[in-house]
């Protein structure tokens, strides 16, 4: 069976987003034409909103508003700046964020270090970090565990070592609540591993 044009457009534009597959862009598309007009409307004037409203901090990188200066965390006087922590997509801050356990600043790299993709040293932020260097006396790495995510690590760990910085890693093993007998072996592993005193 043909889709209408429109359909099929709504549906591949739908299907670029991450994380939304074909399926999952169909039943969008469906559940969009269902809505009422108002409803889509709003949904595609906050999309613009957005698109038009926000920009990037010079300083970290991380989102704020066209017509401010600098983001939230970096405006925040009550922030430690000389503690940076680098994540790699703003989404990442706003998930340590939410955890209220740190108080310093962020660097947004925009992606991990991945040749097979292209994606070397110069396509990210780091540039920016070196500047910003001076004062700092401690960054938290803050990668994904993937396997782009620790080569991310090791090369800011390296090159921040080289620089005279403190460098840390978070730890990572398992997670609040989980059961051992569910956990697999390098989620368990890293976890005997980052060990602390207690």
């Amino acid at each position: 069976m043909r889709f209408p044009a429109p359909l099929v457009t709504l549906i591949r534009e739908l299907g670029r987003l991450p994380g939304i597959g074909p399926k999952s862009a169909q039943r969008l598309a469906f559940h969009l034409f269902n809505r009422p007009t108002a409803d889509v409307e709003a949904l595609a004037q906050a999309l613009l909103d957005a698109k038009h409203g926000l920009d990037r901090c010079p300083v970290c990188f991380h989102v704020k508003s066209k017509d401010a200066p600098l983001c939230a965390v970096c405006e925040d006087p009550r922030r430690d700046a000389a503690l940076v922590c680098v994540v790699e997509q703003p989404a990442d801050v706003l998930a340590i964020e939410r955890s209220g356990a740190y108080q310093g600043r962020y660097h947004v790299l925009h992606g991990v270090l991945s040749p097979m993709h292209g994606v070397g040293p110069d396509e990210l932020t780091l540039d920016a970090l070196w500047v910003r260097l001076d004062g700092i006396e401690e960054v938290v790495l803050a990668t994904s565990t993937t396997v782009e995510g620790e080569a991310t690590a090791m090369y800011l760990a390296r090159t921040l070592h080289e620089r005279g910085v403190r460098t840390s890693r978070i730890a990572y093993g398992l997670p609040v609540g989980g059961d051992l007998e569910y956990a697999d072996e390098v989620t368990l592993g890293q976890a005997i591993s980052h060990r602390r005193p207690f």
